[in-house]
């Protein structure tokens, strides 16, 4: 589905182009399907495991904890992609996420931070 453009080749005739041919949208990326569909696979998994997070030795929790700072990581990266982008989609994806975050008192950096510090909780807590 795309929006058709009249385009003058300077001859009297015209050519139709689909707008959806020149540029591609943001969510069309099979990259940014892709790494989505991971990132949620990822989180989905990690959220399961945690649920054990008390049973796990050390090392466990270690582990645990740097598949969660890398996630967070990946996420990051994500998120500023979708900022960065002038898809109008993403750009509506980005306000989403402010207003439902807004809902809640804070920001989507608050919400990193956050994650962060019960991370770096974490990690103290075995060393």
């Amino acid at each position: 589905m795309g929006y058709e453009v009249l385009l003058s080749d300077g001859t009297a005739g015209r050519r139709r182009l689909k707008l959806h041919e020149i540029t591609m949208g943001f969510f069309d990326s099979e990259v940014v399907q892709q790494e989505a569909k991971q990132l949620f696979e990822d989180y989905q998994s990690l959220m399961k495991l945690g649920g054990e997070y008390g049973k796990f030795d050390r090392e466990g929790k270690k582990i645990f904890i740097d598949k969660m700072e890398a996630l967070m990581e990946r996420y990051k990266i994500f998120m500023k992609r979708f900022e960065l982008s002038e898809d109008f989609m993403a750009k509506i994806t980005v306000e989403q996420l402010k207003t439902q975050l807004g809902q809640f008192g804070i920001t989507p950096q608050q919400m990193f931070y956050q994650m962060n510090l019960t991370l770096e909780r974490m990690k103290s807590e075995i060393e």
